[in-house]
């Protein structure tokens, strides 16, 4: 793989300009073929290039094969998938400086503490979680629509005040950079652009914290929903970790599943919900809140847990006293998996204590008092108190 600049084949060092004219032939998309000399055989990204790349890959396996890629190949390119499909012995990459390192170095920003999220083929509501005061990202779009997309998002999200900066076919002799901020955004006609932004929160704006316990009112809801406090505790025993697969049975307005991949990009969640109505509901939190990869199944469970993928961790927020419920969550944890369950009724708890006496575990009672007014002083109003029993499986 060879990584071209917006600089093209003049821009190229002499071990990509080798491994080029030593090739049989050359992949990538109309514009990155046109970028190099010789008469080579050409080939370009079949439509769509996902399902038809292995035959491709098939149909040249005995041929010297250089495929042509923007920048970095292995920064949110086609890098990875060519060595998730061939293995990284099959493939040798040549990089050019990434869109990332030229937008820093313009910016003079250090690359370490830059977050970088790519929005190609993504929607701008993974923005969402990222969106921070001070914070600095950069955000590589499929086309020169990305930065409007950005900026609105930032602008409804309160940060308007935020800067924004585009700029556009970095490392070429057209290179622009442009700056303005989310309420008034800078325009551009290049599709090649990289969006920076400087997150600024407008007065009065309250940031949504990235641990778990987010404000009640963060959600829509109708009043199935695992209340702040709750929902902490209730993440911190089902402690997620990168990469993992959580199920949401009950999910109600889908707090749990939501706050589970909030804790990392790479964090999965299925929520399954009885009521259609409330699935909607969770589906519109999910989005809103920057998650809007959560699955949302509408279905009563056990039966519609059947065909999902095994889970890392299963919470059950209602409905424990369901036949063959518990048993079922627990037959799919996968080894080292975590199931919790919160109870709220006399009989939900007979349940726990059966399972806990069964498989041990751990069980815990909260009891939550707010402050409310009485008269002109303040008193407290208890919540109804939540069990909870969580074990490893």
């Amino acid at each position: 793989m060879v990584g071209l600049g917006a600089d093209g084949w003049d821009g190229l060092p002499p071990a990509s300009r080798a491994a080029v004219q030593a090739a049989d032939v050359l992949v990538g998309s109309a514009r990155q073929l046109d970028l190099v000399p010789g008469d080579v055989e050409r080939r370009p990204w079949p439509s769509p290039m996902l399902p038809a790349l292995p035959g491709l890959l098939d149909s040249l396996a005995d041929r010297a094969v250089v495929v042509l890629a923007s920048g970095d190949p292995m920064l949110s390119g086609v890098g990875s998938t060519l060595v998730r499909l061939l293995g990284a012995d099959a493939v040798r990459v040549l990089p050019a400086p990434s869109s990332v390192s030229l937008a820093c170095a313009r910016l003079g920003w250090p690359v370490e503490d830059t977050e970088v999220l790519t929005l190609v083929g993504r929607p701008p509501e993974l923005l969402h979680p990222r969106v921070q005061p001070g914070r600095r990202l950069l955000v590589l779009g499929s086309d020169g629509g990305t930065p409007a997309a950005v900026a609105a998002l930032l602008t409804a999200r309160g940060y308007g005040r935020s800067t924004v900066t585009v700029l556009g076919s970095l490392g070429g002799s057209d290179e622009s950079v442009s700056t303005g901020t989310a309420a008034a955004p800078p325009a551009t006609t290049d599709p090649l652009v990289v969006t920076a932004v400087e997150c600024l929160a407008d007065p009065g704006t309250v940031p949504l914290p990235t641990t778990p316990g987010l404000p009640d009112d963060a959600y829509e809801h109708d009043g199935q929903l695992t209340k702040s406090e709750v929902r902490a505790v209730t993440l911190a025993r089902l402690a997620p970790v990168p990469g993992q697969l959580l199920w949401d049975v009950g999910a109600g307005a889908g707090s749990i599943g939501i706050e589970w991949m909030r804790s990392h990009p790479a964090c999965r969640a299925v929520a399954v919900e009885s009521v259609p109505e409330r699935a909607e509901r969770a589906g519109r939190n999910a989005v809103r809140l920057g998650v809007p990869g959560l699955q949302v199944v509408v279905g009563r469970a056990p039966d519609a847990l059947a065909g999902l993928d095994a889970p890392d961790a299963v919470f059950v927020g209602g409905g424990a006293t369901t036949p063959l419920l518990l048993d079922a969550c627990w037959a799919a944890l996968r080894p080292g998996g975590r199931l919790v369950v919160n109870a709220v009724t006399v009989q939900s708890e007979a349940v726990l204590a059966e399972w806990h006496g069964r498989v041990g575990g751990e069980l815990v009672r909260l009891a939550v008092s707010r402050g409310v007014p009485v008269g002109g002083f303040t008193g407290w109003k208890a919540a109804m108190p939540v069990t909870i029993w969580s074990c490893t499986r």
